[in-house]
């Protein structure tokens, strides 16, 4: 019987933090700027240049910590990390190394983080990956391969770098996509980076290890290097795990190396062998004091937002949505914001609910564009639905005055004034247009008074031509059955 293999992943995820200047100088962190445009002699590393902290940086930090209920020591201190690449003109990156500034914590994982095709089936529903750390650092220059030449841009270097190590909780690719998922959530949520993996504001790299079922060892680590797309991140994983296999089950022996992910071949490839934290030759930042978090700790608690988890549970228990409806809601801060600001002053949340699910972000698909662009207000999506519910429009004129809402940003009643679409309810007018329907309509009348109540449909139809369309619905029911009993 062949062995079972069980796989072993931890991730360590490098975010860039949402400050305006750089870690230890005063230069732009701008996305898009032109090659080496915001550097200075700090960041480019030159002999004598001394570094200042950037205490937004350190909150920021601070804050995130709190979000994934990490610890957050007293005192930190900065470390020198001594390595040699093209990026680092330094020969060293400031980062931390024995007395991080958050220790601990972890990532919940809601269902709706994992892929949709995984949804279904989730082994470890509930399931909260354990931190082991985040640590603050500067980031390193970008680096550019062409066909003969690379071109290094040092304007990213430079830039506040957390980096937030999980412990080897996670069991599967799914798992991998719910962590950064679901982590990606909360840094927008806290508003501490973009955390847009396209921009480099999110990367990843993966530890990846497999076992024998039934061995408590873990098996030789292997790591994928910078990842920067999360479902590049389930792809790669699942790759290199069945890779894994392959070779130990045919009796061969893996190294501890650094891997890359070729996404157009689908596969990972050997970049180095990996180094060990020895050969880092860490020891204390020498320009640099430690830090005394307690200075902004108080400060930093008043920061700490709703989370998607707690402002789920609300939103079912305020406005009485399902718990799915809460959830994808609740997993994008400008929805969640969207949907709040009309829900407030509306009778029928609900309602409200499964038009933003449904009607809005289908629009906003077709249009391919996002909540934060919407050109119909959410205060004026609640008004349309107070027109229908007053019974000035029906259901189906709702869905015609939300198109020419989303493509003019004209407001509901200014439409409805503007086509006549305002629908006839008094019951005076309304019973005349059945007594007309019903003298046209002998054999359906004939039918429903047998028996067949299917039947007063096609009276209503005829109720809804001689009237425009503009007859209410619910009005010319009951009048039927009054009018046909």
């Amino acid at each position: 019987m062949a062995t079972r293999y069980i796989p072993t992943i931890g991730l360590e995820v490098h975010v860039q933090l949402k400050t305006r200047s750089k870690m230890f100088c005063g230069c732009p962190v701008e996305y898009g700027a032109g090659p080496n445009e915001h550097t200075c002699p700090v960041c480019l590393g030159y002999p004598g240049a001394m570094p200042v902290m950037n205490e937004q940086a350190l909150r920021f930090t601070a804050l995130t910590g709190l979000m994934l209920n990490c610890e957050i020591p007293k005192i930190c201190k900065f470390d020198r990390k001594n390595y040699f690449y093209p990026d680092m003109p330094k020969n060293y990156q400031i980062s931390q190394y024995d007395m991080p500034i958050c220790l601990g914590g972890g990532v919940p994982l809601d269902t709706l983080a994992y892929p949709k095709d995984a949804q279904k089936d989730i082994a470890s529903p509930g399931k909260t990956v354990r931190l082991v750390r985040i640590h603050l650092e500067e980031d390193v220059a970008k680096s550019t391969h062409f066909e003969t030449s690379t071109g290094i841009d040092f304007n990213r270097a430079g830039t506040p770098l957390m980096e937030i190590v999980s412990e080897p909780d996670i069991d599967s690719p799914e798992e991998a996509f719910a962590f950064l998922t679901a982590l990606q959530q909360i840094l927008v949520y806290g508003n501490v980076s973009d955390a847009d993996m396209e921009k480099g504001q999110l990367r990843c790299d993966c530890n990846v290890s497999v076992r024998p079922e039934g061995t408590d060892k873990l098996g030789t680590k292997i790591e994928i290097k910078n990842m920067n797309s999360i479902s590049g991140v389930r792809r790669a994983v699942a790759y290199e795990i069945q890779r894994q296999i392959d070779i130990v089950s045919a009796g061969g022996k893996l190294l501890q190396e650094t891997r890359r992910w070729d996404d157009i071949s689908g596969q990972t490839n050997l970049m180095r062998v990996k180094e060990d934290a020895h050969d880092y030759r860490y020891f204390p930042e020498p320009d640099l004091l430690p830090v005394d978090t307690s200075a902004f700790m108080d400060e930093v608690r008043t920061l700490k937002p709703e989370l998607p988890a707690e402002k789920k549970e609300r939103f079912v228990k305020s406005y009485e949505v399902t718990e799915y409806d809460a959830s994808v809601l609740a997993s994008d801060r400008v929805l969640a914001d969207y949907f709040e600001a009309a829900a407030r002053t509306s009778k029928k949340p609900k309602a409200l609910a499964n038009w933003i699910l449904n009607d809005l972000l289908n629009a906003l698909s077709a249009a391919e564009t996002n909540i934060a662009d919407c050109p119909v207000p959410a205060t004026e999506l609640e008004e349309l639905l107070k027109l229908v519910d007053a019974g000035t429009i029906n259901a189906r004129q709702a869905k015609d005055v939300f198109a020419e809402m989303f493509t003019s940003g004209k407001p509901a009643a200014q439409i409805v004034e503007a086509k006549g679409l305002r629908q006839e309810s008094d019951s005076g007018a309304i019973e005349a247009l059945c007594k007309q329907a019903i003298e046209a309509s002998p054999k359906a009348v004939e039918e429903y008074r047998a028996g067949k109540t299917a039947s007063i449909n096609y009276i209503k139809g005829q109720v809804m031509k001689l009237s425009q369309g503009k007859a209410n619905p619910a009005v010319v029911g009951d009048m039927l059955t009054k009018l046909l009993s």
